[in-house]
Formats: C-alpha cells, sequence, structure tokens
C-alpha cells in the first residue's frame, strides 16, 4: 500500500474508529444508493416575476399534485385534490379564508391533517429517515416523525394515529401544524433546485426572489447574462451600475432600487432635471408610464437619458482600456456629426432621431463631466456599501457558476460560443486565446477575482470581465455580434437595431455540433444540454426540443414582456426517477386568484425522457461519490483486519 494511501486511511479511521463503525456506514450507503432519485427542478429566466416564480416553487412544476393523485387517485374529486393543493401552496392565506366559511372546524382540521399526512408520507419516502428528520420543522419535528413513519411494533395504528391528531386538535396547535405539514410536502417534492440564470432585471421583483432563495433547502444558480450585470454594480463597475440604473428605469423598477436596496437616486435626479431641463427627452419613455404621473414620467425620462448617456461614455472607457475585448466598433459617440445630427455606424451613416447632448464634448466625447463623475461616485458608493446587493452577491457566488455538469446534464445559460465554420470561437481573454470549457473556466476565475484578488489590478480585470459578459460577442452569457443598445435609441432604420445570434443558435439540431459540446465538457453522447437565454416562440411553433431530445431549451418567457412573443408564461424542467418532462406554463393570474378560486398554473408536460427503469441514487453523481465511499470503506475494513491500523473503541 502507497504511503499516501495509508494516510488517507488513517484520516478516515478517525471517523471511523473500527469494524463496527466502518461496517455500519457501509450499510448505510449502500441503502442510500437503492432509494429512488430525487427530483430535480429546472428554473430559468425568472426576470424578476417574483410571484410566477413563487408559485411555480410552491407546486414544484405539478409535482405537489402528481403526489396527491398517486395518494388518492379516484378516491378525492378534483375540486378537493384543487383545494389540498392550494392548501399545501398557501397554508396561512388558505386556512384564513376557510375559516370565514366553515362551520365545523375541526371536522376540517381532522379530515386535513390526515389527507397531508398521507401526501407527506408518500412524498417523505424516496429519502432515508436521517434526511427527512433533517428537514422537519423543529416545533413539530417529533410529532411528524411519529405520524408518517410506519411502526411495526404498534399494533392497533388506527388508534395510535387517531390519539395524536385528536390531541393536536384539542390542545389547539392543528393550524400550525397544518402550516408545518403544508411547507415541509412543499420541500420534500423537489429534491434539487436549478436556476439557469437571469433572476434580475425587467420584472419588480429579483430582491424577493433571492431572498427567498437565501432559505432554499437545496439549489445551484448558472449566472445568467442579467445576474453579471448586478453582480458588476455590486462589485463597484460604473459601466454595469450605469447599465442596471438603465435597465432598471426603462422598465419602470425604480421601486427595486430605491425601496428594494436602498439606491438613492436623487443625485441622478438632480442631475438630470439640471442637464436636460429644457429636453422633453421623448425617445425615453419608461415602460408602463401608465403608473406614474405626468410630473413623475417626465423626471424618469430625463432619467432615462442622463443613464443612458452615462453608460455609453463609461462602456467607451472601458472598451479604450481593454483593446483585447476587440469591440471598437462599438465606440459611436465620436462617430457622431453632432451639427447634421447624424452618426456613421459601420461606415454607414444614419440620421439620429435625438441630437441634443448639452453633457458631451465632440473633442472628448467619452469624457464625464464633473457633474456625471459626482453622480457616478455617489450612486458607486452606495451600490457597493448596500448589504442586501451584497448578500444577494454571495448567493449567487456560493451557489453559482458559469455551467454545471449534473447528472449527465450540462447546464448552462448562453450559449458555447462558435465560428460561422461551426468551429469552437476563440476568445481573447487578456492576451490569451480560450475557446469552449476552457474558456468558460477562465472567464469564471477572472469573476471570483473581481470579489476576491488581493491585487487592486486583478480586481479591475475582474470587475471589466463583468462587463464583457454582458455583452461582448465573446461572451458565452450574451450570444450575440453586438449589444444596440445605441441604435435602438438614436436610430429610427430598425434593421441596425437587429443583433445577430452566435452560430450556435443555428447548430441547436445539429447533432455532431452538440456532442462536441458535450464531449469537451467531459460527457457522453446520451447525454442532455439544458440551456436558457432565448426564449422560445411558442406561439410561432418552435419546440423547447432541439437535436432530437438532446438539447431542452427551458426559456419560455417567465417575464410578462415576453408573453406576447412566446406564447407562454416560462417552460420549466422536472427530473426524477422516472425521466424528465419539460412543462409548458400558461401566464400566472395572480396569488390572491389562486388562494380565492384554487386556480393553479396550467401546465401542458412533455415527456422527453422515459427512464427505461426507475432510477436510483445509485444512477446519479451523488450514487458515484456513495461508491466511492464505499470503496475507500471496504479498503479500511481490510485494514482493520490485517492489523495495518488499529481499531479503536
Amino acid at each position: 500500500m502507497e504511503e499516501m494511501e495509508l494516510k488517507y486511511l488513517q484520516r478516515l479511521a478517525e471517523l471511523f474508529p473500527n469494524i463496527a463503525r466502518a461496517s455500519t456506514e457501509i450499510i448505510n450507503l449502500q441503502s442510500i444508493l437503492n432509494l429512488p432519485k430525487g427530483t430535480e427542478h429546472f428554473i430559468t429566466d425568472i426576470h424578476g416575476e417574483y410571484e410566477s416564480f413563487s408559485h411555480v416553487l410552491r407546486n414544484g412544476s405539478g409535482s405537489v399534485k402528481k403526489k396527491i393523485d398517486d395518494v388518492f387517485g379516484h378516491t378525492l374529486s378534483s375540486a378537493d385534490k384543487d383545494g389540498l393543493a392550494t392548501l399545501i401552496y398557501y397554508p396561512r392565506e388558505k386556512i384564513h379564508l376557510i375559516r370565514k366559511t366553515e362551520k365545523n372546524m375541526e371536522d376540517w382540521y381532522r379530515i386535513t391533517l390526515y389527507r397531508l399526512i398521507e401526501v407527506c408520507k408518500r412524498a417523505s419516502s424516496k429519502y432515508t429517515r436521517s434526511k427527512v428528520r433533517k428537514m422537519l420543522p423543529p416545533d413539530f419535528s417529533f410529532v411528524i416523525e411519529e405520524l408518517i413513519t410506519e411502526k411495526a411494533e404498534v399494533l392497533d395504528k388506527e388508534a395510535y394515529y387517531n390519539a395524536i391528531v385528536d390531541t393536536i386538535i384539542d390542545i389547539g396547535r392543528a393550524e400550525p401544524f397544518i402550516i408545518a405539514l403544508s411547507e415541509l410536502i412543499q420541500t420534500l417534492v423537489v429534491d434539487h433546485l436549478h436556476i439557469l440564470g437571469d433572476i434580475y432585471d425587467r420584472g419588480p421583483g429579483p430582491d424577493r426572489i433571492l431572498d427567498k432563495l437565501m432559505h432554499y433547502h437545496s439549489l445551484d444558480i448558472t449566472w445568467g447574462n442579467h445576474d453579471i450585470v448586478w453582480m458588476g454594480a455590486a462589485v463597484g463597475s460604473r459601466a454595469c451600475i450605469a447599465t442596471v440604473v438603465r435597465v432598471s428605469i426603462r422598465y419602470g423598477n425604480l421601486d427595486l432600487l430605491e425601496d428594494g436596496y436602498g439606491i438613492n437616486l436623487l443625485p441622478l435626479a438632480t442631475f438630470a432635471m439640471n442637464a436636460y431641463g429644457n429636453d422633453p427627452c421623448e425617445i425615453f419613455q419608461v415602460i408602463g408610464e401608465d403608473g406614474y404621473s405626468k410630473a413623475e414620467n417626465e423626471l424618469n425620462r430625463k432619467m432615462h437619458k442622463a443613464i443612458t448617456v452615462l453608460q455609453l461614455k463609461l462602456e467607451g472607457q472601458l472598451i479604450r482600456r481593454s483593446p483585447g475585448f476587440g469591440m471598437e466598433n462599438r465606440l459611436l459617440l465620436d462617430k457622431i456629426d453632432y451639427e447634421n445630427r447624424t452618426v456613421t455606424i459601420d461606415g454607414q451613416v444614419y440620421p439620429m432621431r435625438d441630437c441634443l447632448f448639452p453633457t458631451i464634448d465632440p473633442a472628448d466625447p467619452y469624457r464625464l463631466t464633473p457633474e456625471e463623475e459626482l453622480v457616478m461616485d455617489r450612486l458607486r458608493a452606495a451600490f457597493v456599501q448596500c448589504e442586501k446587493l451584497r448578500s444577494h452577491t454571495a448567493l449567487l457566488l456560493n451557489k453559482g457558476s458559469l455551467y454545471k455538469v449534473c447528472n449527465n446534464n450540462l447546464l448552462y445559460h448562453g450559449c458555447v460560443p462558435f465560428n460561422e465554420n461551426g468551429s469552437f470561437m476563440q476568445v481573447d481573454v487578456y492576451g490569451k486565446k480560450y475557446s469552449g470549457k476552457a474558456l468558460y473556466d477562465i472567464l469564471e476565475i477572472y469573476i471570483r477575482k473581481a470579489f476576491f484578488a488581493e491585487q487592486e489590478e486583478e480586481r479591475q480585470k475582474g470587475r471589466d470581465i463583468l462587463w464583457f459578459l454582458w455583452t461582448s460577442p465573446g461572451s458565452p452569457l450574451f450570444g450575440r455580434a453586438k449589444m444596440a443598445t445605441f441604435e435602438r435609441y438614436f436610430v429610427e432604420d430598425k434593421d441596425v437595431h437587429k443583433e445577430k445570434k452566435n452560430r450556435y443558435y443555428q447548430l441547436l439540431n445539429d447533432e455532431e455540433a452538440m456532442n462536441r459540446i458535450l464531449r469537451e465538457f467531459g460527457l457522453g453522447e446520451d447525454a442532455h444540454i439544458v440551456n436558457g437565454h432565448v426564449p422560445v416562440l411558442q406561439s410561432s411553433g418552435e419546440s423547447p426540443v432541439k437535436c432530437g431530445g438532446k438539447v431542452l431549451i427551458i426559456d419560455g418567457g417567465f417575464s410578462k414582456a415576453y408573453q406576447k412573443v412566446t406564447g407562454i408564461a416560462g417552460y420549466t424542467l422536472i427530473y426524477n426517477s422516472w425521466g424528465m418532462q419539460l412543462v409548458a406554463h400558461k401566464p400566472f393570474t395572480s396569488k390572491e386568484d389562486a388562494i380565492l378560486n384554487e386556480t393553479d398554473i396550467h401546465s401542458d408536460r412533455i415527456m422527453v425522457m422515459n427512464a427505461p427503469h426507475r432510477m436510483r441514487v445509485a444512477d446519479t453523481d451523488t450514487g458515484k461519490e456513495l461508491k466511492e465511499r464505499i470503496a475507500e470503506l471496504k479498503e479500511l475494513l481490510k485494514a482493520y483486519r490485517s492489523g495495518l491500523i488499529g481499531e479503536r473503541v
């Protein structure tokens, strides 16, 4: 036995000091391997739609109703099943409503408790008792464990369980117990949650989504471009700060900045009124202006223009500072003919919709005025010092990555950049060329440097990479030839607004290209790619299933801004012990409607993969780790039995 192997076994012996302890652990791990695979839930492109996201999380994309159907079959009416499901989703609110109409609450408590106990038993059956015990609410852990665990030693089980339920009701603890059981079922039906990016922007509640995720029992996050730009803002990138402020203003989400994160916008508002006081800023309309007064709309438009000009200046400074990014074609402020009100883009001259720029010096168009510098200093301090944003960013860093390989699935948000000839695009990152998996890996290194590098120069490189990932043609999270921010605001000609997609998106049904990606990330041709970022236009007949089921595009438009185009309200993916199912969701009405009328998000299911047999933990990545642990423990047993390592009591 090699010295290193012996040292490892000696360390393992500290945890399992004798044959009995090591043997017990092997038996425990072997039993876990034979449990059914836990349910994985995949959600992407939430874009701040907290209410819809919260509901999908509560119902597990239909997993709760599936458990109710499994337990009760035809013994409960559809109405009773809907009522039970709504209770599980929103127990506090539903009980409050029921109390107003139900004449005999004790009977309702008793019936409801028995139903919830049965659903809870079924939902917990695929876990070890130890794992279930860790999920139990502390106030009721002992009682719930008694009710959902079969007790062979109890002869009259019905009387035993009846006595527990009667006592819960008699002492006035039925309602908190029902709430605890309902929340436990929500936890049990999904073993692990995958978020495939774009929590932020467009919708009003990304901060509430992240608050909820901070307490979720098991999750990982694959960063999207909208998450990355907020991470850049949190770590002080001025270009990223200007971007997130502009997008928030554009979509009428000032409450997110001011109330959600406590970002003081008064310096920007004051500057905008002074700089653009006589400018109507008509092309800077805010989406959803109906909710504001005339004076508020006017101020919002001026702020919108002020921060847009600031963003373009700051991006220009960054592009000049980082020539390796190869984005000189995005330097457009110096291409404006201020007298003739035109701009030259890619050699062609276009008339401009707005050419009133009191803060731009044509001789040095990317220089900030002293007043603009002050605004950005104040905004930067507010973002960097925001405790809530810092905690959300910590979650994104701790649980997040640019890609994830899990249970034979490759998860990423945007695309693996391709050249037009179908080869992997080589991207310059600070003087070296990277492509494929290596590109993802080096970019993630620089992302983390932005937060943790000791040298300021390396931190600055990381901050610049965060902006690069937001907008560069070489970014795996962006995947387009350009971000036409300038053109969409200032040029009427819609042809120049077009953002050509990376070649990747034309290759989604090319099996060789997709297999090349899977091999690049160490997977076989039987694996799947799960992908977000670009909404699937179901209303135009587009399918989320690409390449014969090898690629699953699960962005279907959680964001209300997309739903008129996509025709649905988002795709999610469920991967349980029976296989993979895509779930297409109809728009969510409201939490109030769901509680009062027991409406759910209507969902259509598409079976993507039927497992040839019911999958066990042994078939998962966790199973591989457990098998390795078992093999190590067996080696430890050999060492004990041979006398190489002595047992301890």
